[in-house]
């Protein structure tokens, strides 16, 4: 399948959106960055893709030409319909602006999308975006990538989500840390300590020398 791909566009063949149907989610993950950014975007809008078992890279690609594909349709709840199978190539700002769209994300796409753009949201912007899913995210938060989020998320704002989220950072806390080396000033007493215990040895040594000689 690969080498088929290849092959179509050696032959300088457009990847159309009958190509792209050609292709579909079977193959789409086969496609190298060169043949990716060769996708006109105008293309996806008459293509059924779904990247979500593809790289990154390949979700990132295809994100950004599904939504220059979907600009014109900016109307919710359609617009997100259109995005929904490229969001796990959303980057953090994008899901923000979604977030006050009353979108009602189900929990399998919100665990899905890009790490750093998950860990970017605050409380307050993921029940945005799950809406009426929201008591799903608690079944969750044990579990990665929930679990990290909630880990670096404020306590305060986590418990104003009124779900049961256990496990954020605590304010007003203040870590100390017992010092593994003596404090300087204890440094010259114990030299002291040793050259008083050393004294009377020292004394003998020299009268000796003293009588012998």
């Amino acid at each position: 399948a690969s080498a088929a791909i290849k092959r179509y566009v050696e032959l300088d063949n457009a990847l159309n959106a009958t190509a792209l149907n050609a292709i579909g989610t079977r193959y789409v993950c086969l496609l190298n960055r060169t043949e990716l950014e060769a996708i006109e975007p105008s293309s996806l809008k008459l293509a059924s893709l779904n990247p979500s078992a593809c790289s990154q890279l390949t979700k990132d690609i295809l994100y950004e030409k599904a939504k220059k594909a979907f600009s014109d349709q900016h109307v919710f709840p359609a617009y997100y319909e259109l995005i929904l199978p490229y969001l796990e190539g959303a980057p953090g700002e994008d899901l923000k602006a979604l977030s006050q769209a009353n979108v009602n994300m189900n929990i399998s796409t919100f665990v899905n999308l890009r790490r750093d753009s998950l860990m970017s949201l605050t409380p307050a912007e993921v029940q945005g975006l799950l809406g009426i899913n929201l008591p799903d995210l608690a079944k969750w938060q044990y579990r990665s990538p929930v679990r990290e989020w909630i880990q670096v998320q404020k306590q305060s704002q986590l418990d104003q989500l009124h779900i049961g989220l256990t496990g954020g950072t605590q304010e007003g806390y203040i870590n100390l840390i017992t010092p593994k080396f003596p404090a300087p000033s204890s440094a010259p007493l114990g030299a002291v300590a040793m050259a008083l215990h050393l004294l009377p040895a020292l004394l003998l040594t020299v009268l000796m020398m003293s009588i012998l000689s």
